[in-house]
């Protein structure tokens, strides 16, 4: 048995309290190399706990909708940011901490170019692009210690899209 979840376009005010949305500026902070690049400046502050942010490249195998969602992890030591290398919407889902658990999942999707910085300790699904290539920098904490918990549901839930 399953429960459906909606897919919403994603804004920087509704995921405002699960990370931040980076995403190009209406104007740009700086203008620089003689006029030949925009600066948008600061779009996320990468957290850390006992470690260094890093960057890193993941390559993930594009899923098709309807997505099942079994498994959603978080990462209390420390922010994770998804940045695609390529203008591919992907799937982001995210839910607020429940005692410890996620809770009702929200499924979100991204504009072309949009990235996404989940703050430190948000529950959220894995990398899901919807579309090759997959590729992605990452941007997350470096270091030892625990900084993945994983929470597998009971009862898995089915994300469509039904906004076409």
């Amino acid at each position: 048995m399953s429960r459906t979840l909606q897919i919403y376009p994603i804004t920087a005010i509704a995921f405002s309290k699960f990370g931040d949305l980076i995403t190009l500026k209406d104007q740009p902070d700086q203008i620089i190399n003689h006029g030949l690049c925009d600066r948008h400046h600061n779009l996320a502050a990468p957290e850390t706990i006992d470690g260094h942010a890093g960057i890193s490249l993941f390559k993930a195998v594009p899923r098709s909708l309807p997505y099942r969602l079994e498994l959603m992890e978080r990462h209390p030591l420390g922010s994770q940011a998804f940045i695609p290398m390529s203008q591919a919407p992907f799937l982001v889902i995210v839910a607020p901490d429940n005692g410890g658990v996620p809770g009702t999942p929200l499924a979100f999707v991204t504009a072309p170019g949009q990235g996404v910085n989940f703050h430190r300790g948000t529950w959220h699904g894995v990398l899901t692009p919807l579309t090759e290539p997959g590729l992605f920098a990452v941007i997350d904490r470096i270091g030892v210690g625990g900084n993945l918990q994983e929470y597998w549901f009971e009862e898995v839930f089915e994300i469509t899209d039904e906004r076409a």
